[in-house]
């Protein structure tokens, strides 16, 4: 091997070199939110976001009157009172007067950076929350409230593994979330039964959401759609589609949405028109008190769920989260 040429001064010898750091900083953390980016807004105007939901009588095929008849009045079926408590989710930073003036790469202000990463941070924190499975509660002091997410919400349309159990409501609030069965497998059986069901109980299904594994597995049913790509330029195209995105079932087409914040074990039927977020106290940006050289923000929200009428959506429960 040829050494060095005696008395050349090299690069590890010389001292003031500058660092070779790319003014860029990547990151590769997802911050899509598909539940939270689908459903509508709302207002709540009390810790306890209240709402009414109704159903029409099934149908009378003994409705026949006479001739002459005598009008005879049935006393109507209330409205059922329903409710969700809101619920505080927040991020903190506080960034030194020193950091923020420093020459940094890839951001100028520190500050701003990390507020902007805390806000997505915060998304992805509000969407595990409103698809999981806690109950509602009204805390206490120096306990917090807790929104009742969808998996203590949908109760009608529903398929679960034996040892599994649907959750109950106390004075129309979901006070705990559902019991979790046995892990199974996802069958196209399972997926046909909750969709008639949903149907069956007047719901217009839209979207079948699942976990990344689960939906490989849906990719695999027959009722899957013929994939259509337009290719407007047929040369960059140089992998295979494999990719998955509507269902077509006896009682509707379902796009088939992945999330990464779910639980894998659900499967939710949903229908993004009654669904919604209702905020009392919509995304902020809160100025702390300065008490040193140090900057500090706290971002807040106080939101809930509504679920207009959970008999409008379905669940496939107790799903198999891996391949055995």
């Amino acid at each position: 091997m040829a050494a060095p040429v005696a008395g050349t001064y090299t690069r590890y010898d010389a001292e003031g070199l500058r660092e070779d750091l790319a003014d860029v900083i990547y990151n590769i953390s997802p911050e899509d939110t598909p539940f939270l980016s689908g459903i509508g807004r709302e207002t709540a105007k009390q810790t306890l976001h209240e709402w009414q939901t109704d159903s029409l009588a099934a149908p009378d095929t003994g409705n026949a009157l006479p001739d002459g008849f005598e009008a005879d009045f049935a006393t109507p079926t209330p409205t059922v009172r329903v409710g969700n408590r809101t619920q505080i989710s927040g991020k903190t930073v506080a960034i030194s007067g020193t950091l923020e003036a420093v020459d940094k790469a890839g951001r100028r202000s520190e500050l701003a950076y990390q507020i902007a990463k805390k806000g997505a941070e915060l998304k992805r924190d509000m969407e595990a929350i409103l698809l999981s499975n806690q109950g509602s509660s009204d805390g206490s002091f120096g306990v917090p409230r807790t929104l009742a997410g969808l998996g203590a919400w949908v109760k009608t349309n529903t398929d679960h593994a034996g040892d599994g159990a649907d959750p109950a409501y106390v004075s129309g609030v979901p006070s705990a979330g559902r019991t979790d069965g046995t892990p199974r497998d996802f069958t196209e059986d399972i997926l046909k039964g909750v969709a008639q069901s949903v149907w069956s109980s007047g719901g217009m299904l839209k979207v079948l959401m699942v976990g990344p594994y689960n939906k490989t597995v849906v990719s695999g049913f027959n009722g899957i759609a013929d994939h259509v790509v337009n290719i407007s330029n047929p040369g960059a195209v140089t992998g295979i589609v494999a990719a998955v995105d509507v269902y077509t079932s006896d009682f509707g087409t379902l796009r088939i949405v992945p999330n990464r914040f779910q639980r894998e074990r659900d499967g939710w039927f949903l229908d993004f028109d009654l669904l919604k977020l209702a905020t009392l106290r919509n995304f902020r940006t809160e100025k702390l008190a300065k008490t040193g050289d140090a900057d500090k923000r706290m971002l807040l929200v106080e939101y809930t769920l509504r679920v207009n009428q959970e008999a409008g959506l379905g669940l496939a429960a107790d799903l198999t989260d891996s391949a055995p």
